[in-house]
């Protein structure tokens, strides 16, 4: 009954959507793929939405392909290992975690990240230089957000924007970061039963609009200009965000 509600409903319709934006995540437009879970999550369970679409994540190999030229090899020796820990975390703590606090805790992110954001733009900061101490930190909350939400995007941003990578390296970076921990986290979520059959059939019928948007991101990463696309990204995320605390609150 489950399955057939979602395909019948305006559910498949967010879930399509959810999977699109991932898929543009994956091709180079760094945040799109935040807006995935939060999306889906307005019309189930955070968790449920976190579980269907991880699959949906073999855009990453599509990805992987894209971008095998164009990385910083010392960001992923850094942040790798770092959302390594984190996802480790986030699995011992995962019973302990409702639905509603994970809701919270996606929509805290995404506030967090915009705010960061704003605050940049007032100060013109020299670059940063790829720094294990920041890498560790933001590295380990990426992996943790990661495994709870696939919300690793902001934390991601907030330790690699400040460096101002070329957009090609960067969007490299992040298309192999998080093809890794996406492949890391594959051991824990199959051991707390969350790729299920019934998940599994779900996320099938997404696979075809994440690789779409995986194609479309890595062409639009290219004439989008920067300062309109982040304008909406951050404007998005906010409200988006707000309504997951409200959300979440009120459950």
């Amino acid at each position: 009954m489950a399955d057939a509600m979602f395909l019948n409903n305006t559910d498949v319709l967010l879930g399509a959507l959810a999977a699109f934006l991932v898929g543009l995540g994956k091709g180079g437009l760094a945040m799109m793929g935040t807006f995935g879970v939060p999306i889906l999550a307005l019309a189930m369970s955070p968790v449920r939405a976190a579980a269907i679409l991880l699959p949906v994540f073999v855009s990453d190999v599509f990805a992987l392909w894209l971008y095998r030229r164009e990385f910083s090899g010392r960001n992923l020796r850094i942040l790798i290992p770092a959302a390594t820990l984190g996802i480790t975390v986030g699995w011992l703590m995962a019973a302990r975690i409702s639905d509603a606090g994970v809701g919270i805790l996606i929509g805290v992110i995404g506030l967090g990240f915009c705010v960061n954001s704003w605050r940049m733009r007032r100060h013109v900061l020299a670059p940063h230089r790829a720094d294990a101490p920041r890498g560790i930190l933001w590295g380990s909350i990426l992996g943790f957000a990661s495994f709870v939400s696939h919300a690793g995007a902001p934390p991601f941003q907030i330790y690699v924007l400040p460096q101002r990578l070329p957009r090609m390296v960067y969007a490299g970076t992040g298309a192999i970061t998080f093809a890794a921990v996406n492949a890391i986290k594959l051991v824990p979520y199959a051991a707390l039963g969350q790729l299920s059959s019934t998940n599994l059939r779900l996320s099938a019928w997404l696979l075809l609009p994440a690789l779409a948007g995986t194609q479309i991101g890595r062409m639009a990463v290219r004439i989008i200009p920067e300062r309109a696309y982040y304008a909406f990204l951050h404007i998005a995320l906010f409200a988006i965000s707000i309504g997951l605390i409200v959300k979440g609150m009120r459950a």
